[in-house]
């Protein structure tokens, strides 16, 4: 699969299969793409936390509330993504230029892992609503969350839906 084709098949998957267990070898895989995600400054400002079975289910209600992600109940894989400490060069452009870099490098992140995740044949899901404090005890974290990436096989019969995007003129501008 090329790259516009993972792109054009990945969807944030909210119907997982419990059942299918994810193997270790696409968690693996998973994994080390992400390792390889550019940082700023190649610091990697952050902490995978891959969580399965109890801890898994822990995570699961602690992105749940006010009626959402109840879904993730069903994925046998949860990733919490922490941060960590800058390195010093990118503290001291994250301060010069007001840039918050550490948050754009957990975004790159978490596109890796979503993306190496459909390439193996796997769904995700990013959540940004969960319970911080209730992340940080089950996961042992000493800086806040910032993301949770649900990971599983959808379940059979999960449709690959259209996909609503801006038209390209909206959010493209180029100068010559």
């Amino acid at each position: 699969m090329n790259f516009t084709e993972i792109a054009n098949n990945r969807q944030s998957c909210r119907n997982y299969d419990p059942e299918r267990v994810v193997e270790q070898e696409k968690l693996d895989a998973i994994l080390e793409s992400a390792r390889l995600s550019p940082s700023a400054c190649n610091g990697q400002p952050y902490l995978m936390t891959v969580c399965r079975g109890e801890s898994a289910k822990a995570v699961a209600k602690a992105v749940q509330g006010v009626g959402m992600n109840k879904f993730a109940d069903n994925a046998p894989v949860l990733i919490v993504i922490s941060e960590k400490p800058y390195v010093a060069s990118a503290a001291l452009g994250a301060k010069v230029k007001g840039n918050d870099y550490r948050s754009i490098d957990i975004g790159i992140l978490a596109a890796y892992i979503t993306a190496e995740a459909a390439a193996q044949g796997l769904g995700t899901c990013i959540l940004g609503w969960f319970d911080d404090a209730k992340l940080r005890e089950i996961c042992h974290l000493d800086a806040p969350a910032r993301l949770v990436i649900t990971l599983g096989y959808a379940k059979e019969g999960d449709k690959l839906r259209e996909k609503k995007r801006k038209d390209m003129a909206e959010i493209v501008k180029v100068i010559d």
